[in-house]
């Protein structure tokens, strides 16, 4: 089922034989690249990338990974846009779409995201949202098969704050079998509706839960996740949020409930010392920089199959 001409803007509107897919291509992709392989999939292709909020990660991934296959990428600041300027965004979604063949952002609304995306006519990619964030989720999930070989019978811990992470964790973790648990401190906990949904695509049998209790939650956890307390545009809560989270933080004593086989994740930027300890996240079960290295090759998959052949020429690697 080819995906070209689809956009990223949630996995709300991934199914699971598609999320599989995606996974499957970029553990291909990741073999050819280890190997020095050539696989310039969107060689002659553009992807404009529209930041209003700062990066390391995702701007080096997406870039790197457009180069890697044969592409150019174009880092845009909003401020440096007539988006600057208070042009509409359906305005800049035309012009771009006669410029280039897909367009990755990362700001603040996914409002904003959706518009753009409505008025584009290339393959728009959400590469993080105050809802969403599900290119990270993507690359949780690659991490995690790599790891432990399959999906069933694992069971994720997310301890922190229910933000975009959390959200797409949950719609991720809930399609390909994964059991998970979400602790959060009272009046932090995810969006009921995305709760919802999740549970709606679970698997028979397995187990979308919230809770306010880490420790309950990390009891028999085979991952546990953690993500900063304060994210951008918040740093007015981050005093009140270091007092209300100190419960909550990913420590010795915490791993000490998980299995045996247990690792570690964490999105980065990571706050030392808050949501996560030194020993930890340093630690031999920490899966942080392989997982950190994984959105590179999810990227690349999402925009192989987003922006390539539309004959599906992509989807021969896969037979």
């Amino acid at each position: 089922m080819p995906l070209t001409g689809r956009d990223l803007l949630s996995l709300k509107d991934y199914n699971t034989e598609e999320i599989l897919l995606i996974l499957e291509l970029a553990a291909v992709l990741k073999e050819k690249q280890k190997k020095g392989e050539p696989h310039a999939l969107l060689a002659g292709k553009t992807l404009a990338m529209i930041f209003e909020k700062a990066s390391t990660r995702t701007r080096v991934s997406f870039e790197v990974g457009m180069w890697q296959l044969g592409g150019t990428a174009l880092f845009l600041a909003a401020q440096d846009l007539q988006l600057g300027r208070g042009e509409p965004l359906k305005d800049t979604a035309r012009t771009l779409s006669r410029y280039v063949d897909g367009i990755m952002v990362r700001t603040y609304a996914q409002e904003d995201l959706e518009e753009l995306a409505f008025f584009a006519s290339v393959p728009v990619i959400n590469a993080l949202t105050d809802r969403f964030h599900p290119c990270q989720a993507l690359a949780d999930l690659l991490t995690i098969k790599e790891h432990f070989g399959k999906f069933t019978d694992q069971k994720l811990a997310y301890i922190g704050d229910g933000n975009n992470v959390a959200h797409s964790l949950l719609l991720a973790c809930s399609a390909v079998g994964l059991d998970i648990v979400v602790a959060s401190p009272c009046g932090y906990e995810p969006e009921e509706e995305i709760v919802a949904l999740a549970r709606s695509r679970a698997h028979p049998g397995k187990k979308v839960e919230i809770c306010n209790d880490p420790h309950a939650a990390a009891e028999g956890a085979t991952i546990l996740y953690t993500d900063v307390w304060t994210s951008m545009g918040q740093e007015q809560e981050a005093e009140q949020r270091r007092s209300e989270f100190l419960p909550f933080q990913l420590n010795t004593a915490l791993l000490e409930k998980a299995d045996e086989r247990a690792i570690v994740l964490h999105c980065l930027p990571a706050h030392r010392g808050e949501e996560i300890t030194d020993t930890v996240i340093e630690g031999e079960k920490s899966y942080v920089f392989d997982q950190a290295e994984n959105r590179l090759h999810v990227q690349k998959a999402l925009m192989a199959m987003l922006m390539g052949d539309k004959k599906g020429g992509v989807y021969n690697w896969l037979k």
